[in-house]
């Protein structure tokens, strides 16, 4: 009997081997060799060598690393040197990066099983040109991350392009001293998300199509607490797609149709942004408790200090909020035919710290040079302050520094 089941046991599983293997296509000879190629170059790279990637689609069925400092990989362009990864059968991420001084340049990742870029621990890092890519679109089955550095100092992520990750398309945590400019991100949960980071910048970048634009985030688990963060000159257009994160991760609570939302987070310039067409809010600013996950209070502050938010354009919006909760404010306060407004604050700040109301008001959040309508839900008191009173609010913070990037990255 026991023989049997042994023998029942491996049938089963040869099975679902053979399932698997049939549902991924097999690497060529061309694919092995160039393969074998890629991963000995990477392995055996010295500091100051340039890996180049030809013009052409290759396909891959494991992961590539990199562990060698000051190594830059250049392909001939975002749709002229494509990395495949449609075979993968071992490891996660495309492309994993342990090391200082890199550039990464002009070739693509496409339909990884986890991330396609990821960057750990990197001092001085360019990603200039990259395309990250699931070529089925948005779904919950992506990889989470598109363009992933996480716990660096000194980035750059410029003219490089992010689609259809299931949490963020470019994403920056944990990280110091970061500019993310001139990138266009789509059909993301998260298009760009700024998260428990050190002085960014991120401007002139597209957020089309997104769940959610540009995600400025604290998480409570996370020991760096994340501040100074500069979003100017984007365009935030038509991010209403549905969220398509895996249940349970923090990115799944974003309503479809948010433009700019900062989640906890303090020292934040919004400016100079053209928002339209965000069906839920252009811009929401709130703090842990809107999220509604569990935080130590003796470690973790959960209100938003210092927003400031001027010269924006907004356009369209607001008309179509998701989540049941939005849906309902939006008809008891503004009526079936109208919209949530272009602002909308979760009325949480430290009672503690400001005793008078309009002290933390404005403490919290600052908003001039603006023709946006605005809304205070007082989320923490079940609405009892609803205001529409952008008065308040009517107070000129000190402008922050910018992210100021070593020389190098310039020559």
């Amino acid at each position: 009997m026991k023989k049997f089941l042994l023998t029942l046991l491996a049938t089963a599983l040869l099975s679902v081997l053979a399932s698997c293997s049939e549902q991924k296509p097999q690497l060529n000879e061309q694919d092995r060799l160039f393969q074998k190629e890629l991963m000995s170059k990477l392995i055996m790279a010295k500091t100051g060598d340039v890996i180049e990637i030809a013009e052409g689609t290759f396909n891959f069925n494991r992961s590539l690393s990199l562990n060698v400092d000051g190594v830059t990989i250049r392909g001939k362009g975002h749709n002229k040197s494509i990395l495949s990864f449609k075979p993968q059968i071992q490891g996660a991420e495309g492309l994993i990066v342990n090391a200082d001084n890199i550039i990464l340049e002009n070739f693509a990742i496409e339909d990884t099983v986890g991330d396609a870029l990821k960057v750990n621990e990197s001092e001085n890092l360019i990603i200039r040109g990259i395309r990250t890519e699931w070529t089925n679109g948005p779904d919950t089955d992506n990889g989470a991350y598109g363009i992933y550095p996480v716990q660096c100092k000194n980035v750059l992520i410029e003219n490089s392009i992010a689609i259809a990750a299931s949490d963020a398309g470019i994403y920056v945590g944990q990280s110091e001293n970061i500019v993310v400019r001139n990138n266009t991100a789509k059909f993301n949960v998260a298009g760009i998300e700024i998260e428990n980071s050190y002085k960014a910048d991120v401007y002139n970048n597209i957020a089309e199509n997104n769940t959610g634009g540009i995600l400025v985030f604290n998480m409570a688990e996370l020991e760096v607490r994340g501040h100074h963060t500069r979003v100017f000159n984007n365009k935030v257009h038509n991010n209403n797609t549905e969220n398509f994160a895996a249940k349970g991760v923090p990115v799944s609570v974003v309503p479809a149709g948010s433009g700019i939302m900062v989640l906890a987070n303090d020292d934040v310039e919004i400016f100079a942004n053209d928002l339209k067409d965000n069906d839920t809010a252009h811009i929401t600013v709130a703090s842990y408790y809107s999220a509604d996950w569990p935080f130590d209070k003796t470690k973790f502050d959960p209100y938003p200090l210092n927003i400031s938010i001027h010269d924006n354009q907004y356009s369209g919006g607001g008309n179509s909020p998701d989540h049941f909760d939005l849906k309902a404010l939006k008809v008891a306060k503004f009526g079936f035919s109208g919209s949530l407004p272009d602002i909308i604050w979760d009325g949480a700040y430290d009672t503690k710290k400001f005793t008078d109301k309009n002290q933390g008001a404005r403490a919290s959040l600052c908003i001039y040079n603006s023709k946006a309508t605005f809304a205070n839900v007082d989320l923490t008191n079940d609405l009892a302050g609803f205001s529409t009173d952008i008065t308040v609010h009517n107070c000129q913070a000190k402008p922050l520094e910018a992210a100021t990037l070593p020389a190098r990255f310039f020559q």
